[in-house]
């Protein structure tokens, strides 16, 4: 592969310590390409707000992404950054807000990730009253879908147009719909559009059993591994959570409680991450305890890069990319 002018900068630069993980987890990640593996990559924390999307698109266009693992957040964030970017306010000086401060944006309906608000009627509201529509569709079809499935129908259906504000080629949603990539939502209930499904639910406007579960999630993917894992299949983390929780077990599912004793371990892992291990925290757990739930092989590439992921996931996906 060719080297761009980003690649050639880490690869002189970043030497030693966290510079360095980031260079054998990117050349790591390469090779698991070169030789047939598939990639998942977890997204936890607020990467789509963060904009990741504008190089994570090419990563999928190009490829280097076979299936995708990510909270609820992040599958509609990057959809409202595309249909709202304009009406996003940010806040610099957020570590001095006062709680007043925070009512003030509270009631301009300004909701704060950090040093972003996103725009609740702008953002929110434009999809809800074109994904209600789908999803009450497909209840009177007799049809059910997974969430991501029901946000890539919103995309390819032309409904959002009128409101892009952004490139659509940095959309990462959208990139994964045309191909109709494989993912996983766990938890996808705790997000906006989730908590707007449930109160339809509650008003008796549609069935819970109209959006599949996270258990059928869970046997997908099982399905998916089972089916693509001649060539082993590698794990990339962005931060920890039920993001990357849910989809690394499926490996001990299928050799402990499947008893498909020839199931091969992930092939290849790497997070980043700046959590600790002094506290129990899985997101601080280092790649070496994995071995003894059943997720990795000794043998397995283990890379755990300790910083900030709006950092550090860009220039990694740069590097894979040879940009």
């Amino acid at each position: 592969m060719s080297k761009g002018a980003i690649t050639e900068f880490v690869e002189k630069y970043y030497k030693h310590f966290n510079a360095a993980a980031l260079v054998d987890a990117s050349k790591a990640y390469r090779e698991q390409l070169d030789k047939g593996s598939k990639m998942l990559v977890s997204l936890a924390g607020a990467m789509s707000t963060a904009e990741l999307g504008k190089i994570f698109s090419e990563m999928i266009r190009q490829d280097k992404v076979h299936i995708i693992s990510c909270t609820g957040a992040n599958l509609e964030e990057d959809v409202m950054n595309l249909v709202a970017h304009s009406h996003y306010k940010r806040i610099p000086h957020y570590r001095d807000l006062t709680a007043q401060d925070e009512w003030d944006l509270l009631e301009k309906g300004l909701n704060r990730v950090t040093d972003t608000c996103i725009p609740e009627e702008e953002a929110f509201r434009r999809i809800q009253k074109h994904i209600v529509k789908i999803w009450k569709d497909a209840e009177a079809n007799g049809e059910r879908y997974f969430p991501h499935e029901f946000m890539y129908k919103l995309l390819l259906s032309g409904a959002l147009e009128e409101y892009y504000e952004i490139d659509l080629k940095d959309s990462w949603m959208y990139a994964a719909a045309e191909k109709n990539l494989p993912m996983v939502v766990p938890g996808w209930e705790d997000s906006t559009m989730g908590n707007i499904f449930a109160s339809y639910v509650l008003k008796g406007e549609l069935k819970a059993s109209t959006m599949k579960s996270g258990i059928e999630y869970m046997t997908f993917l099982a399905d998916w591994y089972t089916d693509n894992s001649n060539n082993g299949i590698g794990f990339f983390q962005i931060g920890g959570g039920i993001a990357g929780d849910f989809p690394i077990c499926v490996v001990p599912m299928l050799y402990q409680d499947m008893e498909r004793t020839d199931t091969p371990f992930w092939s290849y892992f790497c997070q980043i991450s700046d959590s600790t291990t002094s506290y129990g925290s899985y997101s601080g757990a280092v790649p070496n305890e994995k071995i003894t739930w059943g997720k990795l092989d000794i043998d397995t590439p283990k890379h755990i890069i300790e910083s900030d992921a709006t950092i550090v996931a860009p220039l990694m996906f740069a590097y894979i990319l040879g940009m």
